[in-house]
């Protein structure tokens, strides 16, 4: 549990903040020094996500998305721009979002909102979006925060609609990183955290490929 290893709440946002600023504007910047892995990444993200947009009866729909710790747009850019009518971006460092507006080039034009701001603190719009995509970002949240943040989330599903967790799990516990202010949950607690929050496991996949000396990555689809 994160209150057994965020000392400080106050001081665990604001040293999280404060390192990102800091945090080159690229795809680089975005993946800690990996940015060679963000093509595995994306294919990986892509053949997990197609699965749930093809037809059927329950198929997730393709208007909206929203990219929640969006950076400069990595993912909205090579993933859900491609896959959605129109895309909101949501992120803690203004820097970031203004990069975007130039790395997103013309496909830019379709994201429709660019709303700086910390997750807990944000809350999705009810009933509109199809996919919410949470990458590599639920360790800047405490445990509760993350709960309420999930149960906001569920609330701005469309009907069919889907969230999206892709993140590094720790093989135990949870782990605090001092150096970018985060948490490392093992599968165990993030799932406990789902179930929390009202939601359903729907699908739960290992990322394939990455360097061996990386934390083990999953990805959650959940409504």
């Amino acid at each position: 549990m994160t209150s057994e290893v965020v000392e400080n709440e106050f001081e665990f946002y604001s040293k999280a903040e404060k390192y990102w600023k800091d945090v080159p504007a690229t795809v680089d910047g975005m993946l800690g020094g990996y940015g060679h892995i963000s093509s595995i990444d994306i294919n990986s993200s892509r053949k997990f996500l197609q699965r749930f947009l093809r037809d059927g009866p329950n198929r997730t729909g393709t208007t909206r998305a929203l990219d929640c710790g969006a950076g400069i747009g990595r993912i909205t850019k090579r993933l859900l721009l491609p896959l959605f009518k129109t895309v909101d971006m949501v992120d803690v460092t203004e820097d970031f979002l203004t990069k975007a507006k130039s790395y997103l080039g013309e496909e830019g034009r379709r994201v429709r909102n660019y709303f700086c701001c910390g997750l807990q603190d944000f809350s999705p719009e009810p009933n509109s979006y199809d996919v919410i995509w949470i990458q590599w970002v639920i360790g800047h949240l405490t445990d509760n925060h993350l709960s309420d943040f999930l149960k906001r989330c569920r609330a701005g599903l469309r009907p069919n609609g889907i969230v999206v967790i892709k993140d590094n799990m720790a093989q135990e516990g949870v782990i605090m990183d001092d150096v970018d202010s985060s948490v490392c949950r093992d599968l165990d607690v993030v799932r406990k955290i789902i179930q929390r929050a009202g939601l359903h496991l729907l699908a739960e996949e290992r990322q394939e490929n990455f360097p061996d000396e990386i934390y083990h990555v999953y990805t959650f689809a959940m409504r």
